[in-house]
């Protein structure tokens, strides 16, 4: 819903200090790079994950539930979903399908050798970056479908990072490299409003009566 006249009305609710950093915060939003996760059991690593988008202005996350599915559900509550979109999905199949049909390339993270190391990434592309957990890594299906993998070059004994910790890394270097290329990654006009009225909603806490007063005048 983008009325703007509704848009406005709510905005009227909020500091002028308030408004100005949803302003700022929603110019660093991007659509550009997506993420997904399958199957991570640990809740506070989905909820890392999904924080680290918002810190990098990544505005979309895939959650696959394929074989845990509603565990989200609890951690979810912890207040980044306020700000990050989150889409989530029963299958990698689904989940695949979904973000090709939105024009995504399917970036898998793994440490094999044959990936693609971090700083060579070809930004200029739209990406989904699928992550699978620590002990288990992404499923045989999103490695089989991916354009191309990708991973953070280590130089020690260990051979893997903590997904909360690869997302964060590959999310800073990322959205930096977006930043700084000549993409265009920001949200479109359009996107722009729907989101500020998602997150008006979600900042005022009686916003569905705003909105019933709103219409009813």
């Amino acid at each position: 819903m983008n009325d703007p006249a509704l848009i406005s009305y709510l905005e009227d609710f909020l500091t002028d200090r308030r408004k100005s950093l949803i302003k700022k915060v929603i110019d660093q939003r991007t659509n550009h790079i997506t993420v997904a996760t399958q199957d991570v059991y640990q809740l506070h690593n989905t909820s890392a994950v999904i924080r680290s988008c918002d810190v990098f202005g990544i505005q979309n996350i895939h959650v696959i539930e394929e074989k845990f599915p509603k565990r989200i559900d609890r951690e979810i509550a912890m207040g980044a979903q306020k700000w990050v979109s989150v889409n989530r999905h029963a299958s990698a199949k689904e989940c695949i399908s979904h973000v090709r049909e939105m024009g995504y390339q399917i970036v898998a993270t793994s440490p094999h050798d044959d990936s693609l190391h971090l700083g060579d990434f070809d930004i200029t592309k739209k990406s989904a970056l699928f992550f699978g957990t620590e002990r288990y890594g992404l499923s045989q299906e999103i490695i089989d479908e991916a354009d191309c993998t990708l991973k953070i070059p280590m130089y020690g004994f260990t051979e893997s990072l903590n997904i909360s910790v690869s997302a964060a890394i590959i999310l800073q270097s990322l959205a930096e490299k977006m930043r700084k290329d000549d993409v265009k990654w920001q949200l479109n006009e359009q996107e722009k409003e729907a989101l500020k009225f998602e997150w008006l909603k979600n900042n005022l806490k009686n916003s569905t009566k705003l909105i019933s007063h709103f219409y009813s005048k």
